[in-house]
């Protein structure tokens, strides 16, 4: 079996076996969520992806949408879940608003268990990770040296990608969402995949540093689990990162989703506040900066802040040192 098919077919037998345990639950889609299945499905859909741009475009394009389905409605409980919690133990927060963001997570959740059923993914015969498995068996897969290769190339055209994406911006960002948030799902990705793809990525050492990656290269990233790489397993082929510079891309993630996070918390209130209370958008704005306290940067100072370290980062061409080659055992 080809290393992609393998790949492929372990991250869908733990699909399974999530979706197995679930089928027993009162509620599947609690119970998944609650059980980090979006974990699972970033890596299925992280291969998908991938695998689109190597062969079989369309097949495989198909199958990274099925799983983006699910990974997005889970992704839209976490908002409306996590949001809630944070509110929870704030005093000034009123229950109507703790109300309003528990009932948007119940009926998030009422839409995953909808979307389990419609979709087969709880079926205990011909359900979906079966027919995906089956549309894979024939995909034209790569051995493993011409693979290492298309996988090198897709990451320059993803780098490039990002770069056209930031250029068309100018730095300059107006949405939370379509802005700080999409860049850093595109950032995200080329963290992702050396998760996926189970040891064929490895980070090289980069002797000396370049004096400017040491502001990115703290303590809290070159130690967190997500910067580790698989194992090398019995690969014989791979991708070869630059540490340092991956450590500096781990930097803008992290920095990115901070941003993002504080700027959705606001965001999420002011829905919840026009929903409850009746207030138009920027009266609801202004009572959740009130209630957020002092602390609560607005929106514009968060875009504000993520434009300052984008700038600074891609004016370093940081992304373009990043693939440091390929590399094979003897």
């Amino acid at each position: 079996m080809y290393k992609g098919e393998q790949r492929f077919n372990f991250f869908l037998d733990q699909l399974q076996s999530l979706l197995a345990n679930a089928q027993n639950q009162k509620n599947p889609a609690l119970w998944l969520y609650s059980n980090n299945a979006r974990t699972t499905l970033f890596m299925l859909e992280a291969l998908a992806k991938l695998y689109a741009g190597l062969h079989n475009k369309k097949r495989f394009t198909k199958i990274k949408e099925q799983f983006k389905v699910l990974e997005d409605v889970i992704g839209a409980i976490d908002y409306y879940d996590s949001i809630a919690k944070d509110f929870v133990s704030k005093k000034n927060i009123a229950p109507a608003i703790i109300n309003y963001l528990q009932a948007q997570t119940r009926e998030k959740i009422q839409s995953f268990n909808e979307l389990l059923v419609e979709k087969k993914w709880l079926n205990k015969d011909e359900n979906r990770v079966d027919k995906i498995r089956n549309k894979i068996k024939d995909a034209d897969w790569l051995d493993e040296e011409k693979e290492i290769n298309e996988i090198r190339d897709f990451y320059g055209e993803a780098i490039y990608d990002i770069i056209e994406f930031i250029q068309e911006k100018k730095f300059h960002y107006e949405n939370m969402e379509t802005d700080v948030h999409e860049l850093r799902r595109k950032l995200r990705w080329l963290s992702i995949y050396p998760q996926a793809l189970q040891g064929c990525i490895q980070l090289s050492e980069d002797k000396p540093m370049p004096k400017h990656l040491a502001k990115y290269v703290t303590k809290e990233i070159t130690t967190s689990p997500f910067n580790k790489m698989p194992d090398a397993g019995d690969n014989k082929y791979f991708l070869l990162l630059s540490k340092n510079y991956f450590y500096a891309l781990s930097w803008m993630i992290d920095q990115l989703g901070t941003l993002k996070d504080n700027g959705l918390h606001i965001i999420a209130l002011k829905e919840a506040l026009q929903q409850t209370a009746g207030l138009n958008e920027t009266e609801a704005f202004k009572k959740a900066y009130l209630l957020s306290g002092k602390k609560q940067s607005q929106l514009q100072v968060l875009l504000n802040d993520a434009e300052i370290i984008t700038k600074v980062y891609f004016q370093e061409h940081n992304l373009e040192h990043l693939v440091a080659g390929i590399n094979k055992i003897q």
